[in-house]
C-alpha cells in the first residue's frame, strides 16, 4: 500500500504542478498581449506624429523654398550690377 501511496502522491503532485505552470503560461500570455497592444499604440503614435511633421515640413517648405531662391536672385543680381 505505501507504494500506491508514494505514487497517488506522486501523481496529484505531477497534477497540481501542472496547473501552476499553465496558470503561469496564461499569465505570460496576457503580460504578452498587454505588451504587443502597447507597442501597437506607440507605433500609431508615431506613425501620426511623423505625418504631423511631414505635413509641417511641407508648409515650411512652401514658405522657405521661394525665399531662398528669391535671396540667390537678388544675390547674384548684386553681384552682377556690382561687378
Amino acid at each position: 500500500m505505501n507504494d500506491r501511496d508514494d505514487i497517488r502522491e506522486l501523481l496529484v503532485e505531477i497534477r497540481d504542478n501542472q496547473r501552476l505552470s499553465l496558470q503561469r503560461q496564461e499569465e505570460h500570455l496576457e503580460i504578452a498581449r498587454q505588451q504587443i497592444e502597447r507597442s501597437r499604440t506607440q507605433v500609431q503614435e508615431s506613425i501620426e506624429l511623423q505625418r504631423v511633421a511631414i505635413d509641417r515640413v511641407k508648409k515650411i517648405s512652401r514658405i522657405a523654398i521661394p525665399g531662398i531662391l528669391l535671396c540667390t536672385v537678388l544675390i547674384v543680381y548684386l553681384i552682377v550690377k556690382y561687378l
